[in-house]
């Protein structure tokens, strides 16, 4: 099967892909972006969520019914995260599939000590987000994923479609491009699903004991990884 699939790999041309659609989806309306991604990469595609909400969930399943949907369960997560994916996966159309460490919380706090989040956030998030990511895409040839340019200064610099050199396939971010605006707009308009968490005060959820609170004026992303210095997990560098 590895082979078979290095073959077609090899076949498609990836970057070569990416350079021509990156330039000539730039400015096209996101299903538009999403419907060349699976017209192109067919069952090789699949998609991340942090069900933070199903905006892209509900983009993607209009135009691509069944798609997997990868979901990183790091074991830390808010109850009300695990409640989106439940309530995301009876209403939508797609094929959600729980991306799990190799260790659980209790095994990595018998291995490496209580608490590694706070002593270590990127070697947990490493752990616990990226190297099981990772090996859950291995067996397609292109992603799609929810990033906003607008989100952090990390991100200001994303194309719609990109080649993702450490995993060596493409990966795309069709809404790129919009605005908070866009995004509200888009869930109050089409009746999106959204983690309750987003009420109470959480504009960006992550693992439980790296996310709290943002009070008004705040940045969005500052309640993640709050006093430590790190903007990202490393999934999206």
């Amino acid at each position: 099967m590895a082979a078979g699939l290095e073959r077609q790999r090899t076949r498609l041309d990836p970057q070569g892909i990416v350079e021509s659609a990156a330039a000539f989806l730039e400015d096209a309306p996101a299903r538009e972006i999403i419907g060349w991604a699976a017209a192109t990469f067919g069952d090789r595609l699949c998609l991340t969520s942090s069900m933070s909400d199903a905006l892209l969930i509900d983009l993607v399943s209009r135009v691509k019914p069944g798609i997997d949907v990868l979901f990183v369960d790091t074991g830390y997560h808010f109850a009300e995260t695990i409640g989106t994916r439940d309530a995301v996966e009876a209403v939508h159309k797609i094929n959600v599939i729980d991306v799990k460490p190799t260790r659980t919380v209790e095994e990595q706090h018998r291995d490496l000590g209580p608490r590694l989040y706070g002593r270590n956030p990127d070697l947990c998030c490493y752990l616990r987000k990226v190297e099981p990511l990772n090996q859950a895409l291995e067996p397609y040839l292109a992603w799609i994923s929810g990033i906003r340019r607008d989100e952090a200064p990390t991100r200001a610099g994303t194309k719609v479609v990109e080649w993702d050199a450490k995993r060596q396939m493409v990966k795309i971010n069709p809404i790129a491009a919009w605005t908070q605006s866009d995004v509200d707009n888009y869930i109050a308009d089409n009746g999106v699903l959204i983690n309750p968490l987003h009420y109470d005060g959480y504009p960006s959820i992550g693992c439980a004991p790296c996310t709290r609170r943002v009070e008004p004026g705040e940045d969005a992303r500052s309640g993640r990884w709050a006093g430590l210095g790190k903007l990202e997990c490393g999934i999206h560098l």
